[in-house]
């Protein structure tokens, strides 16, 4: 249509779009093909999409004679591949999972409809989502939209390219190491993870079914905070409440939201077990103190054993089974180059895996302790794991309240890795599965960009094991002048406001 004009359309911050869908003054046609126009270009240039969802077409129709106007209504959605859309295969990244549509759509994606939102696209992911790269056999590698060279970050890749790309307004994914956090890190846009069952995970396909150590949650990216606050504001609602009677009645709190209390933060630069990056150190050193110059409280958090959470809890949590359950995706369809160690350790008998780690120990302790922990437990052996995460989880809260914090600000990893080397590097999920361990509320929120002093330092990053994963890790950083750096920030569990609130500072600053 000749006169509508699609930039400004595309350039409207998703609060604004909303609102003049909402009061006729834009029609959710032009918002949809413009969208859709869009989308289509960065997916010629990333390959994000998996699926164009046809009909959103006939929803587009049926919304404009309905006049029920929800608080997305007309706002065109992107949904990742493994959230159950009707009629529409939940892949995973595997082949024997094509042409298996969805009998029903997930309760989010049930809510969204009911809210006036329209799912177009699907995305795409890495085969079995346990991956923070985007590539599989059926739809390829995808690509960061900022630089073609480096990946969108995993599992929500597709999204996280989607959006950063500007093809969407308004993306869905999911996260149990960091899946919706490190796209949006990587891509230079926010997102949320919140605790594992503020929203509905109804519908929604895991990597490893069943697991119950390390918590998933499912959550939007946009391009900004004001986005990620409305969306949460229209999924917290009476339907997703009687959809699924498992999440907790607990609506949008707009009063923790808004209040300018100032707050008290906690912030620590390094886990001690992925040494940050030069640009990762100084994003939380200067967002720290640009919180102090705006009135708030910041007290140093002295975090502990971040290598015993990522060898006990996260390895031995998801691997419980000796990896028995993720070979078994895999059959018949392996991905070489992604994961080639991985899955040679992983397929390795139990005697194997502890004469490895044994002779390991002393030159590279860490692929020593990863290696011990893939073996297969007994039953008492699970049991008795669940209840350690509860006590660390304890622990960890104690430590929080006796410094009396609202809110954490961490580093997030950055900047985006080079394509096919996530893969490589699972060690450097430390900075964001510790919270999926803890199962609190994270949102990513990008801060800097990469600068020549942060290239001129990272020359001399060592690393705190000295290993190839270190090596590698300083290696795949270099070359990212101008690339986006984020910070994580942090809450309690249910206290996804604060957190959105805290997120929102952030981005002030």
């Amino acid at each position: 249509h000749p006169s509508v004009n699609m930039i400004s359309i595309l350039s409207l911050p998703l609060p604004e779009l909303s609102k003049k869908l909402r009061d006729g003054s834009l029609s959710p046609e032009y918002v949809f093909y413009a969208y859709v126009g869009k989308a289509l270009q960065i997916a010629t240039e990333t390959n994000c999409i998996t699926e164009y969802l046809q009909e959103s077409e006939t929803q587009l129709q049926k919304a404009k004679l309905t006049g029920k106007l929800g608080l997305l209504y007309g706002v065109p959605v992107s949904i990742k591949d493994s959230i159950d859309c009707q009629g529409h295969d939940s892949t995973l990244g595997f082949i024997k999972n094509l042409n298996k549509p969805a009998a029903e759509d997930s309760v989010v994606v049930q809510v969204l409809r009911r809210q006036g939102a329209i799912p177009f696209v699907k995305t795409n992911v890495p085969q079995s989502l346990i991956s923070y790269d985007c590539k599989n056999l059926i739809f390829g590698q995808t690509f960061n939209p900022l630089l073609y060279t480096r990946s969108p970050g995993g599992s929500s890749g597709g999204e996280g390219a989607l959006v950063g790309g500007g093809g969407s307004i308004l993306g869905f994914g999911t996260d149990v190491g960091g899946s919706l956090r490190f796209p949006a890190a990587f891509c230079g846009i926010c997102a949320l993870k919140p605790t594992g069952n503020r929203l509905s995970k109804k519908g929604i396909v895991s990597g490893v079914l069943g697991q119950k150590a390390v918590a998933a949650g499912v959550g939007p990216m946009a391009k900004d905070v004001e986005s990620l606050v409305l969306c949460m504001r229209a999924l917290l609602c009476e339907d997703m409440f009687n959809l699924d009677s498992t999440v907790p009645p607990l609506p949008f709190n707009e009063e923790v939201y808004s209040s300018t209390q100032p707050l008290r933060i906690g912030y620590y630069e390094t886990d001690f077990f992925t040494m940050p990056s030069p640009a990762m150190r100084r994003a939380v050193r200067e967002t720290k103190q640009l919180l102090e110059d705006a009135g708030h409280t910041l007290v140093p958090f002295e975090l502990t054993n971040v290598d015993y959470v990522i060898y006990n809890f996260c390895v031995r949590g998801v691997f419980a089974d000796g990896a028995a359950t993720f070979l078994k995706s895999f059959k018949g369809e392996l991905e070489k180059s992604s994961m080639g160690l991985q899955f040679w350790l992983a397929k390795s008998p139990n005697w194997l895996k502890t004469v490895l780690s044994w002779i390991a120990k002393p030159f590279v302790p860490r692929f020593s302790d990863i290696t011990g922990n893939m073996r297969a437990n007994t039953v008492d052996e699970v049991w008795s794991l669940h209840h350690e995460i509860e006590e660390f989880c304890c622990q960890f809260i104690a430590q929080w309240r006796a410094l009396n914090l609202d809110v954490m600000l961490c580093p997030m990893l950055g900047p985006a890795l080079r394509i096919g080397y996530p893969g490589k590097l699972s060690v450097a999920v430390s900075y964001t599965m510790l919270y999926n361990v803890l199962d609190f509320p994270a949102g990513v929120v990008p801060v800097t960009m990469v600068t020549d002093e942060d290239e001129e330092e990272l020359k001399s990053y060592q690393g705190y094991f000295r290993d190839w994963w270190d090596r590698t890790l300083a290696k795949v950083s270099g070359a990212s002048g101008g690339l986006p750096v984020a910070v994580q920030c942090v809450a309690l569990p249910w206290q996804e406001e604060l957190c959105l609130r805290f997120m929102k500072e952030v981005e002030t600053l």
